[in-house]
């Protein structure tokens, strides 16, 4: 059995604190020590804590393996439906690696830097410590988990399963939150992209240029079966040389196209890619794209940590930080729905159940492909944290950009991670900035290209669960899932496309009740196993106790704004989540009742 115990210490002024981690291999004790260092070695020994992830990577090579082993029990002789329901288009049987560039880039988005970007408003430490527990203990466990239910539910989706798994009645309730974060997420990253390619002319090319990349790649590795390796390192080549071209060559579009600003022409040309790349079998674009901007964005991270190590930067942002401006929320509970992707989020179960578990070639690939993701994402957030906490030359000027609550996000991510690189590798800062833009901007595509394909498995799903045969077709239900994406973004927001933002206060909460109504799912299926479910209810309960905890408090701010519309919806998405939790509730107590009388 592996546990895991933790020693905290008060820090005293002047000090920080060191994260350490022990393994006594007689006992499997995974031993975490936080202690009391001078600021000057906490600096030096946080950039090494950094560059190797920290705990994440015992949190991979420890932990990961004993819930694959031991809970999960992952066997490479059962039949995935990668090769049961193989077609050449969604059900593909996929190299690990492949599929894990695919998933990492997938759940990652723009998320896991706006979050804890945001986060970092309440100092640094509430926020490195949340991610980085975060991601061993709750999304590791529950993407991979995730993957393992779809898989042995011959790939349905999260919400779809749970109509095997609890009742119809959960699954109807699910799939109506499902849905919700699927059309937050669709809509919001198309106008995030919009923006940054707008902010960043010189993005335009290396973003779009990546697409031609990826479809390139898809033929050489799949068409004509050269070599992963070498083709894998000319397409990073590739990338990052137009990385450094795009400056050079920025693109603007007009001002005025028949009436819609440039905003609205992007996201409308983002998402008529987003529906072409949906119907198109995943090994033309979807997973070479995914696999090449993951190694891409790798790079981009290790570039960041090394910057860092090298420039030696301060921390100007507080550790904890005890003058927040006003209006700002309680660090409790906002952090654990400010920082989701990055810790756990729910998004991850929706691509981990959607596309990912239709394209795994074993069950053991489960524990890479999931856990290790959540771990790539995991250094994603803490590399915001540290441009958003470091970036900066003054205490001054930090609190200028962070002087209200949403403030700083990718503008920090990228205008701190900038400065930090300029001075750890000497690349000039216009290239640094399309760098991180790029970085951004291709996370948030990526993540946009799955949730559109997903959508339209949620719509096909319906089409056959209430036997609407046309909209279990792959046109129509692509198309569905463009037109409720655009009725949001232009109907709710005018022409400048921007709609999708106003029901984006919800994400937060919202994706953190799908991802601990995941959880509740997965502990079902482990009970009717008769395997230990400890370890999936202890972030379970956390998890869910923090988010209706948030949800009620936006129920008051809400109320208080008399913003109405967002009023109803969280109403109704706090309803359909307690249903749905009383339903597997029940299910819980069934099946244990029932273990009992067998004995």
């Amino acid at each position: 059995m592996l546990k895991l115990w933790i020693t905290p210490i008060p820090v005293p002024s002047g000090f920080g604190l060191l994260m350490q981690f022990t393994l006594h291999n007689k006992n499997q004790v995974l031993v975490c020590y936080l202690r009391l260092a001078p600021r000057g070695e906490t600096r030096e020994r946080h950039r090494i804590a950094g560059l190797r992830f920290g705990g994440m990577a015992g949190g991979y090579f420890l932990y990961s393996r004993f819930i694959a082993q031991k809970i999960f029990q992952l066997d490479d002789n059962f039949q995935t439906p990668a090769h049961e329901f193989e077609d050449g288009v969604d059900f593909v049987p996929t190299n690990k690696f492949i599929l894990w560039g695919h998933h990492f880039t997938s759940v990652a988005g723009a998320a896991p830097i706006v979050g804890p970007a945001i986060a970092v408003i309440w100092g640094w430490l509430p926020a490195f410590l949340w991610v980085t527990f975060g991601t061993i203990f709750f999304a590791g466990v529950h993407d991979m988990g995730a993957v393992w239910a779809s898989v042995r539910n011959k790939a349905k989706s999260v919400g779809a399963l749970t109509g095997d798994v609890v009742g119809k009645r959960a699954r109807a309730l699910f799939m109506i939150v499902i849905f919700l974060v699927l059309l937050m997420v669709n809509a919001v990253f198309g106008v995030v992209i919009a923006q940054l390619l707008i902010n960043n002319p010189g993005s335009v090319v290396p973003v779009w240029g990546a697409i031609v990349v990826a479809f390139i790649i898809g033929q050489a590795i799949y068409r004509f079966k050269w070599n992963l390796a070498l083709v894998s390192l000319v397409g990073v080549i590739v990338l990052y040389a137009l990385i450094y071209i795009g400056p050079s060559v920025p693109v603007t579009l007009p001002e005025n196209v028949m009436g819609l600003s440039a905003n609205a022409s992007w996201i409308l040309l983002l998402f008529a890619y987003a529906a072409i790349a949906s119907l198109l079998p995943v090994w033309m674009l979807l997973q070479p794209r995914d696999y090449i901007n993951g190694l891409q964005l790798f790079v981009g991270l290790i570039l960041v940590y090394v910057a860092v190590l090298l420039s030696n930067p301060t921390v100007v942002a507080p550790m904890i930080n005890s003058d927040v401006p006003a209006g700002t929320p309680s660090l409790i509970p906002l952090l654990f729905v400010t920082i989701a992707c990055g810790a756990i989020s729910g998004f991850h179960g929706l691509v981990a159940s959607g596309t990912t578990s239709k394209q795994l070639n074993k069950e053991s690939d489960a524990r890479f492909v999931g856990y290790f993701g959540a771990v790539g994402e995991g250094g994603l957030a803490l590399a915001a944290i540290i441009a958003a906490s470091a970036g900066f030359a003054t205490f001054d000027e930090w609190k200028s950009v962070y002087h209200a609550f949403g403030e700083g996000g990718i503008k920090a991510f990228v205008e701190g991670g900038a400065t930090i690189l300029h001075a750890g590798t000497g690349i000039s800062p216009d290239v640094s900035a399309t760098m991180l833009t790029v970085m951004a901007a291709l996370f948030a595509g990526t993540t946009m290209d799955t949730g559109l394909r997903l959508q339209r498995y949620i719509f096909q799903e319906w089409g056959e669960i209430y036997s609407i045969k046309w909209m279990g077709k792959p046109f129509p239900a692509t198309a569905l899932a463009v037109i409720t994406c655009l009725i949001l973004a232009f109907g709710a927001g005018g022409a400048s496309g921007s709609g999708g933002l106003l029901i984006w206060p919800l994400f937060g909460t919202t994706n953190q009740l799908l991802a601990g109504l995941t959880l509740l799912v997965i502990s079902v299926m482990l009970v009717r196993r008769k395997t230990p479910t400890i370890y999936i209810t202890i972030p379970l309960v956390f998890i869910l106790t923090m988010t209706l905890a948030a949800l009620l408090l936006q129920l008051q701010t809400f109320y208080k704004d008399q913003n109405w519309f967002l009023l109803i919806l969280d109403i109704i998405v706090l309803i359909a989540a307690i249903l749905v939790t009383l339903e597997c509730v029940s299910a819980l107590r069934s099946e244990k009742r029932k273990m009992a009388m067998t004995g």
